[in-house]
């Protein structure tokens, strides 16, 4: 008897097994990629989004990253829209900037974890990497409103970060440059990666993942939902129109439509549990309702509650272990260094 009980075990457990290497194939296929948990294979993934990384440089853009001097008024950073501390963002509606300014179009601050693999940054699209995309919020008039020359000003004024810049940009006669700037704290965002335990399960891992957890992947790729949402950021790497089928019922909330083209960027679910509000213009704070008006509006289908559910659950697979940041100690202003400006 203990036999027979034993071989049937057995055959569970190998069907198990075969089950969730056909999950893993499907998902594969799907487009869905994993990010490698050891550090040595995560960097080298990185550093094919990412060039030129070096300690010295993401050290200096994790500074620049908590800089609130590279602000106009002097108080906001790039962490205040996108605070490490909550999911990388900011957890309200529309981004606040200068002047306690809403964003005009009432658009939503994205996450930065993980934004290296993005190969679509803003709402819009209009930046392929983040060395681009991070000169747009320091100039936009409602995010930083800094000029590139006050930004070059501020920092040239503190010897600690012009010794800093040196030792990051060694080849540049004067290293203390907008460009250089922006591609310091591109350096820094691009070290933000959070391999969860769907990483796990997509490298090999059968385990990796529950029952319920596995089931919820399969509802996930078979309704649909990876055909946009693919690479290793689960989205991030296309547009598409938005809405695809029907009225967004929450359109009227700001004026955002889009690129030209009527597209919009398709965002990471990775650590989606901690970026509510969702939808573009963060009208929306369930992650239930969220897959429900993703059914209607893009797949054109009516999930069931089941299937949300399911979905829902795959999800929280997706909320990753953080890289540990310590808050650095800025250099101290100097007589040169120009005053921040609140109008």
């Amino acid at each position: 008897m203990n036999k027979i009980k034993f071989v049937a075990l057995s055959l569970f457990g190998a069907s198990s097994l075969f089950a969730a290497d056909a999950l893993m194939d499907a998902a594969t296929k799907a487009g869905l990629k994993p990010i490698p948990s050891e550090h040595k294979a995560q960097m080298k993934l990185i550093k094919e989004f990412q060039k030129g990384i070096t300690v010295e440089k993401a050290e200096l853009g994790k500074k620049l990253y908590f800089e609130p001097r590279l602000s106009k008024s002097g108080i906001i950073s790039c962490n205040t829209c996108h605070n490490l501390a909550t999911g990388g963002v900011d957890g309200v509606s529309a981004a606040i900037g200068h002047q306690w300014t809403a964003n005009p179009h009432h658009l939503n601050s994205p996450t930065v974890y993980n934004s290296v693999f993005n190969t679509t940054q803003f709402w819009d699209g209009r930046s392929p990497h983040l060395g681009d995309q991070a000169k747009g919020p320091m100039q936009a008039m409602p995010e930083m409103a800094i000029t590139p020359k006050m930004a070059e000003d501020r920092i040239s004024s503190m010897p600690e970060y012009v010794a800093e810049f040196k030792k990051a940009f060694p080849k540049d006669k004067n290293p203390v440059t907008f460009e250089n700037i922006a591609d310091a704290i591109a350096t820094f965002e691009a070290t933000l990666v959070t391999p969860s335990k769907f990483d796990k399960f997509l490298s090999g891992d059968a385990k990796a993942l529950n029952k319920e957890e596995k089931e919820g992947l399969k509802v996930f790729i078979d309704k649909g939902c990876a055909t946009c949402h693919t690479g290793h950021n689960i989205g991030g790497t296309s547009k598409q129109k938005f809405p695809l089928i029907g009225e967004y019922k929450h359109a009227n909330l700001g004026d955002f439509k889009g690129d030209k083209d009527g597209t919009v960027k398709v965002p990471t679910l990775r650590n989606i549990t901690q970026t509510a509000p969702y939808m573009h213009n963060g009208a929306i704070w369930s992650l239930e309702e969220t897959v429900k008006t993703m059914g209607e509006n893009q797949l054109g289908t009516k999930l069931s509650d089941a299937e949300i559910a399911k979905i829902v659950t795959f999800l929280k697979t997706l909320e990753g272990k953080k890289p540990s940041i310590e808050y650095p100690m800025l250099p101290n202003s100097t007589a040169k260094t120009p005053k921040p400006e609140s109008k």
